[in-house]
């Protein structure tokens, strides 16, 4: 019976569907949005990739004319209210010679990362590639002559990384109209407040309506795109706060045209995603997401532009819990890197996601490839992730105990995660004690990723009861595998 169980779970674990969908576009979203089964099950296999946040905004790092500029760094645009003729003659300046596409992918590789998404344009329209649609790129406007997506492209089909990119359609203060205000007070007028114009250009707005600027600049741009870079695993929209549902239905199915298998998030607005975004650091409460593919977008610091002055640093204790709680209910960690003007990324970056990889070489088989268990963590600690301003007011405050555990399955197989070692080298798992009900059977086997020692267990009516080994296998915490008697 307990079994039957375990296989049903993985079957609906496996069969989940996208949003529900009404209205004129519906059907032809299914249509296409199942074609994808395979696709989806890919990107949630990789379960780890590097998040790039990369522009010309590098070059403030947070400052504007001697004043350090609150809120993320790569939103200085907006936040400094900076005229259009200014910023465009501040991206005029960028020039990234120590720009190094290998090395940044070989660091992906080496943090156990297994896919990029890059950001050929951000919310200031500044294309980090040769545009043909527009002049306002890194070719045309900047020392630089050299385009940075196509050689970091390159460099992901070398080293066998997937390559995705991040595409602001919505929201372009450069060129990009109103970002949709107009329309929306129309339909709206009793909306007055702040988010009614955010986050439109409204200090120095473009001549250019909302729809002109779509189609003479984000839709082409976006083509150029898709037939410039083959094999897109996904691509990032954003901020699509006041587009109308026509144009975002247009923005998913001009990808699936030209790219029928490239994965489309739910930024592209108005439920036509193939996956869900919770939030930017937003880890999904219970029972959040659980039909649905999704994927986690987190920063190393409090912001995803490089910003000089914010060291905040989250710690590789930290990360690790990002990355199992993820794990654990079944989603993506997209961790972000922002590098700074000159084209490096920074050393407290390099040094974290160094410190992650060590452990995902050892640890890696109880993420990746892996579903959502019966029970995704036991233990004392419960945290609530809610956004990137909640993680920068509140903190970090956690006192992991041997007690917690991280659960993953795949294959028949469990995997059970600490971050505490416990002192006396001795583990409970409550969860696959007999009578938990959990497991689909009795324990056949134990045995600690990244050692061939034999380690010693019992499992009794409460707890899967475990001896480590006297070596542990890795620096940080631990993974438990754990196989059954499959009868």
């Amino acid at each position: 019976m307990r079994r039957m169980i375990w296989v049903l779970l993985a079957v609906m674990l496996l069969s989940r569907v996208g949003y529900c969908q009404a209205g004129e576009y519906a059907d032809p979203w299914r249509k296409m949005h199942a074609s994808k089964q395979a696709a989806l099950e890919r990107f949630n296999d990789a379960k780890f990739g590097m998040f790039v946040h990369w522009g010309a905004y590098a070059g403030p790092a947070g400052i504007w004319k001697g004043q350090k500029i609150s809120g993320l760094g790569e939103w200085i645009f907006y936040h400094a209210r900076i005229p259009r003729a200014e910023y465009k003659q501040m991206c005029a300046q960028f020039n990234p010679v120590q720009f190094d596409a290998n090395a940044w992918v070989q660091l992906a590789k080496a943090a156990g990362m297994r896919y990029i998404v890059a950001m050929p344009k951000h919310h200031d329209g500044f294309a980090m590639y040769d545009s043909k649609v527009s002049d306002y790129d890194i070719i045309d406007v900047t020392p630089f002559d050299r385009d940075p997506m196509m050689e970091l492209y390159q460099a992901c089909q070398r080293h066998g990384m997937r390559f995705a990119i991040y595409y602001s359609h919505a929201t372009d203060w450069m060129d990009g109209g109103d970002a949709g205000v107009a329309e929306y007070r129309k339909k709206h007028p009793e909306d007055t407040g702040q988010w009614a114009s955010w986050p439109a250009n409204t200090w120095d707005p473009s001549p250019a309506s909302f729809e002109e600027y779509i189609e003479a600049k984000a839709k082409p741009q976006m083509r150029e795109l898709l037939q410039r870079f083959s094999n897109i695993q996904e691509i990032w929209y954003d901020v699509p706060r006041h587009m109308p549902e026509k144009m975002s239905f247009e923005f998913y199915k001009l990808a699936y045209d030209i790219q029928p298998e490239c994965l489309i998030n739910s930024r592209v607005g108005n439920n036509f995603g193939d996956f869900w975004v919770p939030g930017d650091n937003k880890i999904p409460g219970k029972g959040e997401g659980e039909d649905l593919y999704w994927e986690t977008p987190g920063t190393l610091n409090n912001t995803w532009g490089f910003k000089s002055y914010d060291v905040d640093w989250k710690s590789t204790e930290e990360l690790l819990y990002w990355i199992l709680e993820i794990a654990s209910k079944g989603g993506n960690y997209l961790l972000n890197v922002g590098p700074k003007a000159d084209g490096t990324i920074p050393q407290e970056s390099v040094d974290q996601l160094t410190k992650i990889g060590e452990w995902m070489k050892i640890n890696g088989e109880a993420i990746y490839g892996t579903k959502r268990w019966a029970v995704m963590h036991e233990g004392p600690t419960e945290l609530a992730m809610e956004s990137t301003t909640a993680r920068e007011k509140e903190g970090f405050r956690a006192d992991f105990s041997a007690q917690d555990f991280w659960f993953t399955q795949k294959g028949g197989r469990l995997f059970a995660c600490g971050l505490v070692w416990p002192a006396d080298g001795k583990l409970a798992i409550q969860s696959l004690g007999s009578r938990a009900g959990h497991a689909p059977s009795d324990v056949k086997k134990v045995r600690l990723l990244g050692s061939d020692e034999p380690i010693r267990w019992e499992q009794t009516d409460q707890a899967l009861r475990i001896e480590l080994p006297t070596t542990r296998s890795c620096e940080r915490g631990f993974a438990i595998e754990v196989s059954f008697q499959m009868n």
